[in-house]
Order: C-alpha cells, then sequence, then structure tokens
C-alpha cells in the first residue's frame, strides 16, 4: 500500500511537471526555428506577394524567421493539402485563397484529402476584394442594362472566359447567369492574362476578373467595366458600381485570402498570431500595399473567420451542385 501511495503521488508530481513543461513550451513559442508560411500558389501570384507583405511584419512582431514555402498545384490543394497534414505546433501556416477551403471540398470531394473545417484551424481573414464584370469595347455595351439587352437578343452568339472550371471567375459567371437568365458559352483559360489577350481579339467578349489585372486594361480603355462583385462601393473602384445596386440584389461574388493552420494547433499559438495580423493590418503601409491592389485589409479573429468561412460555404455550395 505504502509503494502505491508513493508511485501514486510520483506519478502526480510528473504529471504536473509534464503539464508545466508543455505549457512552458506553447508559451515560449515560438522560440527554437522559423515559421513555414505555406503559400499554394506559384512564387509572383497574387497571394504570394501579399503574404511576403505580412509575413516581414509578422517575423518582426513574433521575434522569428518567417519563410515563404511555394506548395503551387491544382489551383491551390495541394499546398492547402500539405498544411492540413502538418504538425500542429506553430511553426506550419498557411496563406491562401477562398478556392481550396470554400469550393474545392464541393468540387473535388473524391480527391481533395482534406476537410478544411476538420483539417484546418482558422486564424485570421487578412482581406477581401471584389472581381470586376467586364466585357470587350468590340461588344459595344456601355452598361448593364445594355449587356442584358445585347445578349437576350442574341442567344448563344457570345462567350465569357474564365481561369478555368470551378474557377472563382467561373463560379461568379454562373452565379451573374443564374440572375440574369444571359445564355453564353464558356470558354476555359490558363490563365488571367490569356482571359484579357483573348477579349482584345474579341474571342470572348464577357468575364469577371480579379482588378488587379482588369484595371490595368480598364484605364488603357481597351475594356469596359461594368460593375463589381461586392455588395458595397470600393473606393480604389470609385465610378464601379456594384451588381447588387445595379438590379442583382444581394449579388456577391468577392476573392478573398485567410490564414490558418494545422487543426490542433494551441488556441494560445492561434490567437496570438491573430492578434498580430490584426495589428499589422491597421498598419497604413501595409494597408497602402494591400488597397494598391484592390484589396481591403480586414484582420480577424479565428472565430470570425470560421464564420465567415460558413457563410462562403453556404453561398456557392449551391452554385457547384446546380
Amino acid at each position: 500500500m505504502k509503494q502505491l501511495f508513493e508511485r501514486g503521488i510520483l506519478n502526480g508530481v510528473l504529471g504536473t511537471f509534464l503539464v508545466a513543461w508543455a505549457f512552458a513550451a506553447q508559451a515560449a513559442w515560438p522560440s527554437d526555428r522559423a515559421i513555414e508560411l505555406v503559400v499554394p500558389f506559384p512564387a509572383g501570384s497574387s497571394p504570394d506577394i501579399l503574404a511576403r507583405v505580412v509575413a516581414e511584419p509578422l517575423a518582426k512582431e513574433l521575434g522569428q524567421a518567417v519563410v515563404i514555402i511555394n506548395k503551387p498545384g491544382a489551383g491551390g490543394n495541394i499546398g492547402t493539402r500539405v498544411v492540413a497534414q502538418a504538425k500542429p505546433d506553430g511553426y506550419t501556416l498557411l496563406y491562401t485563397i477562398n478556392g481550396p477551403l470554400v469550393t474545392a471540398p464541393t468540387l473535388f470531394p473524391q480527391t481533395l484529402g482534406y476537410d478544411p473545417a476538420k483539417d484546418l484551424a482558422p486564424i485570421s481573414l487578412i482581406a477581401t476584394s471584389p472581381n470586376v464584370l467586364i466585357v470587350s469595347e468590340q461588344m459595344g455595351v456601355t452598361d448593364l442594362p445594355s449587356l442584358l439587352e445585347t445578349v437576350r437578343a442574341n442567344p448563344d452568339k457570345f462567350n465569357y472566359g474564365s481561369v478555368g472550371l470551378g474557377s472563382a471567375s467561373h463560379l461568379a459567371m454562373k452565379m451573374f447567369q443564374s440572375q440574369t437568365g444571359l445564355v453564353m458559352q464558356h470558354v476555359p483559360y490558363k490563365g488571367f492574362p490569356d482571359v484579357i489577350n483573348a477579349m482584345l481579339l474579341n474571342d470572348i467578349q464577357v468575364s469577371f476578373m480579379v482588378p488587379a489585372i482588369a484595371m490595368q486594361q480598364v484605364k488603357a480603355g481597351k475594356i469596359k467595366a461594368l460593375g463589381i462583385t461586392s455588395t458595397r462601393p470600393v473606393a480604389e473602384l470609385a465610378g464601379i458600381a456594384p451588381l447588387a445596386e445595379q438590379g442583382l440584389p444581394g449579388f456577391e461574388a468577392i476573392s478573398w485570402n485567410a490564414m490558418l493552420a494545422p487543426a490542433g494547433t494551441p488556441d494560445a499559438v492561434l490567437n496570438r498570431v491573430s492578434d498580430v495580423v490584426a495589428r499589422i493590418m491597421r498598419d497604413p503601409a501595409v494597408q497602402q500595399k494591400f488597397t494598391a491592389v484592390y484589396f481591403t485589409p480586414v484582420g480577424s479573429t479565428p472565430e470570425e473567420l470560421a464564420a465567415f468561412m460558413r457563410v462562403e460555404t453556404d453561398r456557392w455550395v449551391p452554385v457547384i451542385e446546380r
């Protein structure tokens, strides 16, 4: 009995020590190595550029190097899966866009290899950006009503371009067609530069496109912008009204960036990164870099990002299923 009693005390002391050691290790994060911020897109892509804007001040705030790791492929799904399967110790984080988190699970349910709701822990909604509805100059339309009238009078005559089946630009157009009843042929391309070239050649006439690329051609007078896909005006896109204010109530199809971690990452780590990112996104210098490419800085809590992802999933799943 005495031995059991002494063994129990020993086990209790050992347990207390292990808990205290784990707490101390967690509290000391990050302490022993660089943090890998995985971007599931190529170097030079929009997510990569913006991730680097965040990574530099993040490293300074945390007192530890933050290294960008590009893991492109499958529309961001490959790199996202890498993070979902990584050790949840706070040293692997994810900087990604909405596709791998919201639309991919419905588009690729058998091959995705991860469940965003179960395998990833939200940290922060970084920033949002609308898409722009653009049309070719050769089409001869000047506003949304004239676009609707022209296409309805000529069903199946016009083509729209996207950056691939199931991409944000494709799904935005499917939502647009659902609300307007327009009939157009879909022509997918490898990237937005190809879409722009096709529109300049009048191979396609309509597209939804990220403003960082679209506005270069709009300002040059080579294409027309008829509306944006946020429900509120965007200061950097002054003069281009939301489609929701042009007879398509509630129309919203925004792009966004977010930071997440593998599920099981300690809450203390998630909250600390979230707090730091929120401060970073309030920095005027950082804000200027985001608004220069038409992104509105946010910097949310983990709970706010989780709720936002649920709303976005509820928005897009029915569109994909249809």
